[in-house]
């Protein structure tokens, strides 16, 4: 049951709903409707609450005097640009926690990143607490020790456990470089595209992080022991186990600052004319 809601009164019969409908199940008459038997076809995407210019449509429960307005100031695109050419990897932090409702604000936000057939099912796991971080930052470590005591760790991975001895004879934390938080995103893995999935979320909560002066890491260390070495440490902190697990991301207040950008090493493009193909 989509809900699919069409206050009369306000109804211009533009069809511009109809227009814009993915699914194309809309039809106008002379006001816009969805055949009950067509309604399964729903990507519930909310385009057609979007793009009525009248606020008459409601979907999913959901209703237009609840949205926010397009008409809002955006940021300019060379403020968009300068936060993509100032991002930085982070590899020092401050010991101390962020404002939880900071965080909240920002995974809010992510939650509007697109997905593969609007399926709109990242999973985010996060430790927001610099304490617990120890003790997950423990059991990862712990199950490195194990895998590379029992010779159960692939070629690609035998490098973990040099950094794991690292950490156990001079505390050195390579993984986690002694940030306060975590965030990890997953999906279904019934879905069409659940790893691209994660991994746009992601990018969508490290800019937003990056623009409110928070540093971020990428954890791809992190990302092998929960897939490749220890799956059960996925279920330890509640991720579901039919859930691919996408990437994990470290961050909190940096502990450095870039007077400048790096310089890129330059665009790699194939334009393609397929009048010559």
């Amino acid at each position: 049951m989509i809900d699919f809601k069409v206050d009369i009164n306000k109804c211009i019969s533009c069809g511009l709903c109809a227009g814009d409908c993915p699914a194309q199940i809309i039809k106008m008459n002379p006001t816009p409707s969805i055949q009950k038997s067509r309604e399964k076809l729903c990507l519930k995407c909310q385009h057609c609450l979007a793009i009525c210019p009248a606020a008459a449509i409601s979907i999913l429960g959901i209703k237009p005097e609840n949205s926010l307005s397009t008409s809002v100031e955006l940021p300019s695109y060379e403020c968009i640009t300068n936060l993509i050419k100032t991002r930085r990897s982070v590899r020092k932090y401050i010991d101390e926690d962020l404002d939880q409702n900071l965080i909240q604000e920002l995974l809010e936000t992510t939650a509007y990143a697109p997905t593969g057939h609007n399926y709109n099912s990242v999973h985010f796991t996060l430790i927001d607490k610099k304490e617990d971080l120890k003790l997950f930052r423990d059991k990862v470590y712990a199950a490195i020790k194990k895998a590379g005591k029992d010779k159960t760790l692939l070629p690609q991975f035998q490098f973990l456990y040099a950094i794991q001895k690292v950490w156990e004879a001079k505390g050195v934390d390579v993984i986690f470089r002694n940030a306060p938080h975590l965030l990890i995103a997953s999906a279904p893995k019934k879905n069409s595209s659940p790893l691209p999935d994660c991994l746009i979320a992601l990018s969508y909560f490290e800019l937003l992080a990056n623009s409110r002066d928070i540093g971020t890491l990428w954890n791809g260390m992190l990302t092998w022991v929960l897939n490749d070495i220890d799956p059960s440490i996925s279920k330890l902190i509640g991720i579901p186990k039919d859930y691919t697990v996408g990437y994990g991301l470290i961050f909190g207040k940096s502990a450095v600052k870039y007077p400048r950008t790096i310089q890129s090493d330059g665009l790699s493009l194939n334009r393609v004319d397929m009048s010559k193909v």
